[in-house]
């Protein structure tokens, strides 16, 4: 067992942390965002080829030159239709994960994720393509809700952070996964290539199902793994279940450890609230302000903009001058740099502090957007476009991306946990709905400056908004923070 000393228990003796049996648990809940990851951009490197096979892309004129012309209305139908799913996954976890319990939300999350991916790959018509999609969006709801807040509630709070980063680790491990899966499985197709031939071509028959298929291996790892994890202990107390929770709490930190916990979540309780979700209780004024701050974290996070660069990478580098196969290229560079700034975050959430690491992210990520949108005024191509964008993402990697998980996991009182998490993510989900269904109608009547000047301005609006209302919760068990927070 790989022991280390942590921070005084109650009885003055610190606790003998059980790192080995913290990680494992929290990497398997992760796996949830390993998930999200690969569901959310498989659809990216996809789009060039299932777009003509639903004759979504033809050949046809685009500003009086012969190429692929695509319907941009059913385009960008198809790329967030999922988040349909997302939002009511998100939401229906909430509340069902407040009754039934973290765990068998999770397990549910991981069949929904197999099953979906298998037929959203076969899909046969447009219509079931995008119903399996909203399916797989469902999983993601769930799993964007259930990981954070699992980890948040077996995590000991001086490595809360770093856990619940983790998560987003695997999330962007996920993100690169699909990338590097697409570039592999797609076959090298010359640059002339016309819609017809993408349609007639391997790629377009079988290639792009066999990227949404290849997430069925990791969702029913994902579920064994689910099987082996224990409840969450904070839900256990909060359901009248200490006993059970003095267990995998004495597993986790010792005996000490395991009391000091139940006894600051049974402080936490009211007793008339055990076993209750009321979503009503989250209209009490303390409670709307911090709900307010969540949800306000959650639409920064999608409206920042970044979301767009992945889901439509294609036609950003393309629009910088690469052709598909250089495009597949691009997006996996694009996700390695996301890789590698991920672990900022991971390495200095618990040093540095929330608050900082949002602050610093919010002011890069409002900058390059900014340069990002003098590249396409100015008419540059190549490194001028990509450089830019890779310093967003990279800003974007190590604060919004990572820490805003953090934050709503860890700010919202015991009690209600749950419903106010559900609401916040779903509001994510209906931002990122927003983001992507628009993007392409601001593209087209703004331009890519334009676009790219707006979500500018929308991240230097989110700086003044963390500078002012944001807490800093670094190394505060999640009951000091309510008690701060709410009193």
């Amino acid at each position: 067992m790989n022991i280390v000393t942590g921070t005084p228990s109650s009885s003055g003796v610190p606790a003998q942390y059980n790192l080995r049996y913290i990680w494992a648990i929290s990497l398997v809940a992760a796996m949830g965002g390993l998930l999200f990851g690969y569901d959310w951009v498989v659809i990216g490197g996809a789009k060039p080829f299932f777009q003509p096979f639903f004759g979504i892309a033809r050949d046809g004129l685009v500003n009086g030159v012969p190429g692929i012309e695509v319907n941009e209305t059913v385009s960008g139908w198809a790329n967030s239709c999922a988040l349909l799913g997302c939002l009511l996954g998100s939401m229906v976890s909430g509340a069902l994960s407040d009754r039934f319990g973290r765990k068998i939300l999770l397990l549910i999350s991981a069949l929904i994720f197999a099953v979906s991916s298998v037929l959203t790959g076969w899909a046969a018509t447009f219509q079931l393509f995008v119903i399996w999609r909203i399916l797989g969006g469902v999983a993601i709801g769930m799993a964007s809700n259930l990981s954070p807040m699992y980890i948040a509630e077996v995590a000991p709070a001086h490595m809360r952070g770093r856990l619940v980063a983790i998560n987003q680790l695997t999330i962007v491990i996920g993100v690169l996964a699909a990338q590097v899966v697409n570039m592999f499985i797609a076959q090298k197709m010359p640059a002339d290539t016309t819609a017809e031939m993408i349609r007639q071509s391997w790629n377009g028959q079988y290639g792009w199902r066999w990227m949404f298929t290849a997430v069925t291996v990791p969702s029913l790892i994902f579920f064994v793994g689910a099987l082996l994890v224990p409840e969450s202990p904070r839900w256990l107390v909060k359901n009248g279940k200490s006993q059970k929770a003095l267990g995998i709490l004495a597993r986790i930190g010792g005996q000490a450890h395991a009391e000091k916990e139940v006894n600051d979540i049974q402080n936490t309780l009211a007793s008339e609230e055990v076993q209750h979700v009321r979503f009503g209780d989250l209209l009490d004024p303390r409670m709307l302000k911090i709900l307010c701050i969540g949800c306000f974290l959650a639409i920064l996070q999608q409206w920042s903009g970044i979301n767009v660069i992945f889901n439509y990478a294609e036609e950003i580098f393309k629009q910088a001058g690469y052709n598909v196969s250089d495009v597949l290229f691009q997006i996996v560079i694009t996700g390695l740099v996301n890789l590698i700034c991920t672990f900022i975050a991971i390495k200095t959430v618990d040093h540095f502090g929330r608050r900082i690491l949002m602050l610093v992210g919010c002011a890069g990520i409002c900058l390059f957007h900014f340069f990002i949108g003098l590249s396409y005024s100015l008419g540059f191509k190549g490194l001028g476009v990509v450089i830019p964008v890779l310093a967003t993402i990279g800003c974007y990697a190590f604060s919004l991306a990572p820490i805003t998980w953090v934050l709503i996991s860890e700010i919202f009182p015991n009690r209600i946990r749950g419903a106010a998490v559900s609401v916040a993510v779903g509001a994510l989900w209906i931002a990122c709905f927003v983001l992507t269904y628009t993007f392409p109608v601001l593209n087209k009547n703004l331009g890519a400056a334009g676009t790219f000047w707006l979500y500018s301005a929308i991240c230097a609006a989110g700086f003044v908004f963390i500078h002012l209302f944001v807490p800093e919760t670094k190394g505060k068990t999640l009951e000091q923070i309510e008690k701060e927070l709410v009193g």
